[in-house]
Protein backbone atom coordinates (compact mmCIF):
# COMPACT_ATOMS: atom_id res chain seq x y z
CA UNK A 1 0.00 0.00 0.00
CA UNK A 2 1.10 3.52 -0.76
CA UNK A 3 0.32 6.23 1.71
CA UNK A 4 0.92 9.93 1.30
CA UNK A 5 4.13 10.65 3.13
CA UNK A 6 4.50 13.68 5.39
CA UNK A 7 7.01 16.35 4.39
CA UNK A 8 10.61 15.35 5.06
CA UNK A 9 11.36 18.73 6.61
CA UNK A 10 9.23 20.90 8.82
CA UNK A 11 8.66 24.28 7.27
CA UNK A 12 8.41 26.90 9.97
CA UNK A 13 9.59 30.14 8.42
CA UNK A 14 7.74 32.37 6.03
CA UNK A 15 10.71 32.13 3.69
CA UNK A 16 10.39 28.35 3.49
CA UNK A 17 6.67 28.59 2.80
CA UNK A 18 7.24 31.21 0.12
CA UNK A 19 9.89 28.99 -1.47
CA UNK A 20 7.46 26.06 -1.47
CA UNK A 21 4.80 28.21 -3.16
CA UNK A 22 7.29 29.37 -5.80
CA UNK A 23 8.36 25.78 -6.42
CA UNK A 24 4.75 24.69 -6.82
CA UNK A 25 3.96 27.52 -9.21
CA UNK A 26 7.08 26.74 -11.22
CA UNK A 27 6.09 23.09 -11.49
CA UNK A 28 2.56 24.07 -12.48
CA UNK A 29 3.88 26.38 -15.19
CA UNK A 30 6.17 23.72 -16.62
CA UNK A 31 3.40 21.12 -16.73
CA UNK A 32 0.95 23.56 -18.31
CA UNK A 33 3.49 24.61 -20.92
CA UNK A 34 4.11 20.96 -21.79
CA UNK A 35 0.39 20.37 -22.42
CA UNK A 36 0.00 23.66 -24.29
CA UNK A 37 2.81 22.71 -26.66
CA UNK A 38 1.22 19.29 -27.18
CA UNK A 39 -2.14 20.94 -27.91
CA UNK A 40 -0.73 23.47 -30.37
CA UNK A 41 0.97 20.69 -32.30
CA UNK A 42 -2.50 20.02 -33.76
CA UNK A 43 -3.70 23.59 -34.26
CA UNK A 44 -6.70 22.83 -36.43
CA UNK A 45 -8.01 20.38 -33.88
CA UNK A 46 -7.41 22.93 -31.09
CA UNK A 47 -9.22 25.70 -32.98
CA UNK A 48 -12.21 23.47 -33.70
CA UNK A 49 -12.47 22.33 -30.09
CA UNK A 50 -12.06 25.88 -28.76
CA UNK A 51 -14.79 27.08 -31.11
CA UNK A 52 -17.01 24.22 -29.99
CA UNK A 53 -16.43 25.22 -26.37
CA UNK A 54 -17.21 28.83 -27.30
CA UNK A 55 -20.44 27.88 -29.07
CA UNK A 56 -21.62 25.44 -26.39
CA UNK A 57 -21.16 27.96 -23.59
CA UNK A 58 -22.80 30.65 -25.71
CA UNK A 59 -26.05 28.69 -25.88
CA UNK A 60 -26.80 29.78 -22.30
CA UNK A 61 -26.73 33.41 -23.37
CA UNK A 62 -28.79 32.62 -26.45
CA UNK A 63 -31.46 31.30 -24.07
CA UNK A 64 -31.36 34.63 -22.22
CA UNK A 65 -31.71 36.55 -25.49
CA UNK A 66 -34.71 34.44 -26.49
CA UNK A 67 -36.27 35.11 -23.11
CA UNK A 68 -35.83 38.86 -23.49
CA UNK A 69 -37.37 38.74 -26.95
CA UNK A 70 -40.67 38.26 -25.08
CA UNK A 71 -40.10 40.32 -21.93
CA UNK A 72 -38.52 43.68 -21.07
CA UNK A 73 -37.18 42.85 -17.61
CA UNK A 74 -36.43 39.78 -15.50
CA UNK A 75 -36.85 40.24 -11.77
CA UNK A 76 -36.52 43.96 -12.34
CA UNK A 77 -33.25 43.60 -14.29
CA UNK A 78 -32.83 44.68 -17.91
CA UNK A 79 -31.05 42.63 -20.58
CA UNK A 80 -27.69 44.47 -20.19
CA UNK A 81 -27.84 43.96 -16.42
CA UNK A 82 -28.55 40.24 -16.76
CA UNK A 83 -25.77 40.07 -19.37
CA UNK A 84 -23.46 41.67 -16.80
CA UNK A 85 -24.35 38.95 -14.28
CA UNK A 86 -23.87 36.31 -16.96
CA UNK A 87 -20.50 37.68 -18.07
CA UNK A 88 -19.01 38.03 -14.60
CA UNK A 89 -19.93 34.57 -13.31
CA UNK A 90 -19.10 32.83 -16.60
CA UNK A 91 -15.71 34.54 -16.71
CA UNK A 92 -14.93 33.47 -13.14
CA UNK A 93 -15.99 29.88 -13.79
CA UNK A 94 -14.13 29.79 -17.12
CA UNK A 95 -10.86 30.91 -15.52
CA UNK A 96 -11.12 28.54 -12.55
CA UNK A 97 -12.13 25.67 -14.83
CA UNK A 98 -9.11 26.40 -17.01
CA UNK A 99 -6.70 26.58 -14.07
CA UNK A 100 -7.89 23.83 -11.71
CA UNK A 101 -10.90 22.20 -13.38
CA UNK A 102 -9.02 18.93 -13.85
CA UNK A 103 -9.22 18.33 -10.10
CA UNK A 104 -12.59 16.73 -10.78
CA UNK A 105 -10.70 13.73 -12.21
CA UNK A 106 -9.18 12.87 -8.84
CA UNK A 107 -11.84 10.26 -8.07
CA UNK A 108 -10.97 8.30 -11.21
CA UNK A 109 -7.27 8.38 -10.29
CA UNK A 110 -8.05 7.06 -6.82
CA UNK A 111 -10.17 4.23 -8.20
CA UNK A 112 -7.65 3.06 -10.81
CA UNK A 113 -4.61 3.55 -8.56
CA UNK A 114 -2.77 6.06 -10.77
CA UNK A 115 -2.70 8.58 -7.92
CA UNK A 116 0.08 6.47 -6.37
CA UNK A 117 2.35 7.43 -9.27
CA UNK A 118 1.83 11.13 -8.61
CA UNK A 119 2.70 10.71 -4.94
CA UNK A 120 6.13 9.41 -5.90
CA UNK A 121 7.04 12.39 -8.07
CA UNK A 122 8.99 15.39 -6.70
CA UNK A 123 6.15 17.85 -7.21
CA UNK A 124 3.02 18.70 -5.20
CA UNK A 125 0.14 16.33 -5.94
CA UNK A 126 -2.29 19.24 -6.20
CA UNK A 127 -0.17 20.88 -8.89
CA UNK A 128 0.17 17.67 -10.88
CA UNK A 129 -3.56 16.96 -10.93
CA UNK A 130 -4.59 20.56 -11.61
CA UNK A 131 -2.19 20.84 -14.56
CA UNK A 132 -2.77 17.33 -15.89
CA UNK A 133 -4.06 17.39 -19.48
CA UNK A 134 -4.37 21.19 -19.32
CA UNK A 135 -7.30 21.92 -21.65
CA UNK A 136 -6.42 25.08 -23.57
CA UNK A 137 -9.70 24.70 -25.48
CA UNK A 138 -11.50 25.99 -22.37
CA UNK A 139 -10.37 29.46 -23.39
CA UNK A 140 -13.44 29.36 -25.65
CA UNK A 141 -15.74 29.75 -22.62
CA UNK A 142 -13.58 32.54 -21.20
CA UNK A 143 -13.50 34.46 -24.48
CA UNK A 144 -17.26 34.13 -24.90
CA UNK A 145 -17.82 35.44 -21.36
CA UNK A 146 -15.50 38.39 -22.04
CA UNK A 147 -17.46 39.31 -25.17
CA UNK A 148 -20.78 39.30 -23.29
CA UNK A 149 -19.28 41.21 -20.37
CA UNK A 150 -17.78 43.84 -22.67
CA UNK A 151 -21.15 44.28 -24.41
CA UNK A 152 -22.93 44.62 -21.06
CA UNK A 153 -20.44 47.13 -19.64
CA UNK A 154 -21.09 49.46 -22.54
CA UNK A 155 -24.86 49.39 -21.98
CA UNK A 156 -25.61 49.22 -18.26
CA UNK A 157 -26.65 52.49 -16.63
CA UNK A 158 -23.86 53.02 -14.09
CA UNK A 159 -22.07 56.14 -12.90
CA UNK A 160 -18.53 54.86 -13.43
CA UNK A 161 -16.43 56.06 -10.52
CA UNK A 162 -12.95 54.70 -9.81
CA UNK A 163 -14.38 52.33 -7.20
CA UNK A 164 -16.96 50.90 -9.59
CA UNK A 165 -14.38 50.46 -12.34
CA UNK A 166 -12.07 48.56 -9.98
CA UNK A 167 -14.94 46.42 -8.75
CA UNK A 168 -15.24 44.64 -12.12
CA UNK A 169 -11.74 43.05 -12.21
CA UNK A 170 -11.99 42.43 -8.46
CA UNK A 171 -15.15 40.40 -9.09
CA UNK A 172 -13.33 38.33 -11.71
CA UNK A 173 -10.39 37.59 -9.39
CA UNK A 174 -12.48 36.82 -6.32
CA UNK A 175 -14.98 34.78 -8.34
CA UNK A 176 -12.16 32.71 -9.85
CA UNK A 177 -10.75 32.06 -6.38
CA UNK A 178 -14.16 31.10 -4.97
CA UNK A 179 -14.91 28.65 -7.77
CA UNK A 180 -11.34 27.33 -7.47
CA UNK A 181 -11.91 26.71 -3.75
CA UNK A 182 -15.09 24.78 -4.58
CA UNK A 183 -13.16 22.67 -7.10
CA UNK A 184 -10.48 21.98 -4.48
CA UNK A 185 -12.90 21.15 -1.68
CA UNK A 186 -14.86 18.86 -3.99
CA UNK A 187 -11.67 17.09 -5.02
CA UNK A 188 -10.64 16.70 -1.37
CA UNK A 189 -14.01 15.07 -0.62
CA UNK A 190 -13.25 12.47 -3.27
CA UNK A 191 -10.46 11.06 -1.10
CA UNK A 192 -13.26 9.58 0.98
CA UNK A 193 -16.20 9.38 -1.46
CA UNK A 194 -14.10 8.48 -4.57
CA UNK A 195 -17.04 9.26 -6.83
CA UNK A 196 -18.22 12.77 -6.00
CA UNK A 197 -17.47 14.56 -9.26
CA UNK A 198 -21.16 15.17 -9.92
CA UNK A 199 -21.58 16.80 -6.51
CA UNK A 200 -18.68 19.06 -7.34
CA UNK A 201 -20.19 19.91 -10.73
CA UNK A 202 -23.51 20.77 -9.11
CA UNK A 203 -21.77 23.51 -7.13
CA UNK A 204 -19.57 24.81 -9.95
CA UNK A 205 -21.55 24.50 -13.19
CA UNK A 206 -24.84 24.50 -11.29
CA UNK A 207 -23.77 27.55 -9.32
CA UNK A 208 -22.78 29.29 -12.53
CA UNK A 209 -26.22 28.61 -14.04
CA UNK A 210 -27.80 30.07 -10.90
CA UNK A 211 -25.66 33.21 -10.78
CA UNK A 212 -26.44 34.09 -14.40
CA UNK A 213 -29.87 35.30 -13.31
CA UNK A 214 -30.86 38.02 -10.82
CA UNK A 215 -31.28 36.95 -7.17
CA UNK A 216 -34.72 38.57 -7.19
CA UNK A 217 -36.18 35.70 -9.25
CA UNK A 218 -35.28 33.05 -6.67
CA UNK A 219 -36.78 32.14 -3.31
CA UNK A 220 -35.16 33.83 -0.33
CA UNK A 221 -34.15 30.53 1.22
CA UNK A 222 -32.13 29.69 -1.88
CA UNK A 223 -30.51 33.14 -1.86
CA UNK A 224 -29.65 32.68 1.82
CA UNK A 225 -28.09 29.29 1.03
CA UNK A 226 -25.71 30.67 -1.62
CA UNK A 227 -24.88 33.62 0.62
CA UNK A 228 -24.24 32.03 4.01
CA UNK A 229 -23.77 28.27 3.41
CA UNK A 230 -21.92 28.02 0.09
CA UNK A 231 -21.14 31.73 -0.48
CA UNK A 232 -21.29 31.76 -4.26
CA UNK A 233 -23.27 35.03 -4.06
CA UNK A 234 -19.95 36.82 -3.53
CA UNK A 235 -18.88 35.80 -7.05
CA UNK A 236 -21.17 38.39 -8.62
CA UNK A 237 -24.59 38.85 -6.98
CA UNK A 238 -23.60 41.00 -4.01
CA UNK A 239 -20.96 43.18 -5.73
CA UNK A 240 -23.20 43.54 -8.79
CA UNK A 241 -26.12 44.76 -6.67
CA UNK A 242 -23.86 47.46 -5.20
CA UNK A 243 -22.46 48.40 -8.60
CA UNK A 244 -25.92 48.62 -10.19
CA UNK A 245 -27.40 50.47 -7.22
CA UNK A 246 -29.94 47.73 -6.45
CA UNK A 247 -31.15 46.76 -2.95
CA UNK A 248 -30.22 43.35 -1.62
CA UNK A 249 -33.25 41.00 -1.46
CA UNK A 250 -32.09 39.82 1.99
CA UNK A 251 -31.74 43.36 3.30
CA UNK A 252 -27.96 43.07 3.84
CA UNK A 253 -25.98 46.31 4.27
CA UNK A 254 -24.09 47.71 1.31
CA UNK A 255 -20.62 47.06 2.76
CA UNK A 256 -21.20 43.30 2.39
CA UNK A 257 -20.45 43.75 -1.33
CA UNK A 258 -16.80 44.42 -0.44
CA UNK A 259 -16.30 41.17 1.48
CA UNK A 260 -15.48 39.21 -1.68
CA UNK A 261 -11.69 39.12 -1.08
CA UNK A 262 -12.14 38.02 2.55
CA UNK A 263 -14.66 35.33 1.59
CA UNK A 264 -12.42 34.08 -1.22
CA UNK A 265 -9.40 33.94 1.12
CA UNK A 266 -11.35 32.03 3.78
CA UNK A 267 -12.73 29.57 1.24
CA UNK A 268 -9.30 28.96 -0.27
CA UNK A 269 -7.80 28.43 3.20
CA UNK A 270 -10.56 25.99 4.14
CA UNK A 271 -10.26 24.13 0.85
CA UNK A 272 -6.49 23.91 1.31
CA UNK A 273 -6.89 22.40 4.77
CA UNK A 274 -9.44 19.91 3.44
CA UNK A 275 -7.04 18.96 0.64
CA UNK A 276 -4.12 18.37 3.02
CA UNK A 277 -6.27 16.26 5.30
CA UNK A 278 -7.51 14.24 2.34
CA UNK A 279 -3.97 13.56 1.07
CA UNK A 280 -2.86 12.44 4.52
CA UNK A 281 -5.87 10.13 4.86
CA UNK A 282 -5.33 8.53 1.43
CA UNK A 283 -4.75 4.79 1.25
CA UNK A 284 -3.68 3.09 -1.96
CA UNK A 285 -6.02 0.80 -3.82
CA UNK A 286 -3.31 -1.86 -3.54
CA UNK A 287 -3.44 -2.60 -7.26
Amino acid sequence: MVRAAPPLTRRTGLGDRAAAVRQGLSAYGLLVWMWVRATLAYRTSFLLMAFGNFAASGLDFVAILLMFSRIHALGGFSLPEVAFLYGTCSLALGLSDLLVGNLSRLGARIRDGTLDTLLLRPAPVFVQIAADRFALRRLGRTFQALLVLGWALGRIDVDWTVGRVLMVPLMAVCGTAIFGAVYTAGAAFQFWAQDAAELQNSLTYGGNALLQYPPTVFARDLVRGVTFIVPLAFVNWLPALWLLGRPDPLGLPGWVAFLGPAVAALMCAGAGLAWRRGVRAYRSTGS
